[in-house]
């Protein structure tokens, strides 16, 4: 139990991290990469992934919000949903429940009212597409 709260400050930093990237119309990893202290391993392997699974993420975000497309989506909606896939994509990731409640928790502190309901809605369609075989 001792590391949930390291490993959720750690994804506020991802967060931010891809919100900065975002916002800079630049890569994600030139943001990092230009930072004067390198951040936390598990911090840098998330955006890692998040830039890796992109693709798959927007398509599968895409399908499981059926009439909300992405670029309608709050930015820290839609950056807080590819997190969560890349994680949920990620065979080493943490469990299902975990990655939901986190990006869930992220989205009620950092956007709107709705967005808690709105990613764990999306996130949970995501999740049973993926199936048992998910981590």
């Amino acid at each position: 139990m001792t590391d949930t709260a390291p490993r959720h400050q750690q994804r506020e930093r991802a967060l931010s991290l891809l919100y900065e990237a975002e916002l800079k119309g630049e890569a994600p990893l030139q943001v990092v990469d230009a930072l004067p202290l390198p951040p936390d391993p598990f911090v840098r392997a998330l955006i890692e992934q998040v830039v890796a699974s992109r693709e798959e993420a927007d398509r599968r975000i895409a399908a499981a919000s059926v009439g909300w497309p992405l670029e309608r989506m709050a930015v820290i909606d839609r950056i807080v949903l590819r997190m969560a896939v890349a994680e949920l994509l990620d065979a080493e990731g943490p469990p299902v429940a975990v990655a939901i409640d986190e990006a869930v928790e992220l989205v009620k502190a950092y956007s709107t009212d709705e967005s808690g309901r709105f990613v764990n809605g999306i996130l949970s369609t995501i999740a049973a597409d993926l199936g048992p075989s998910s981590p």
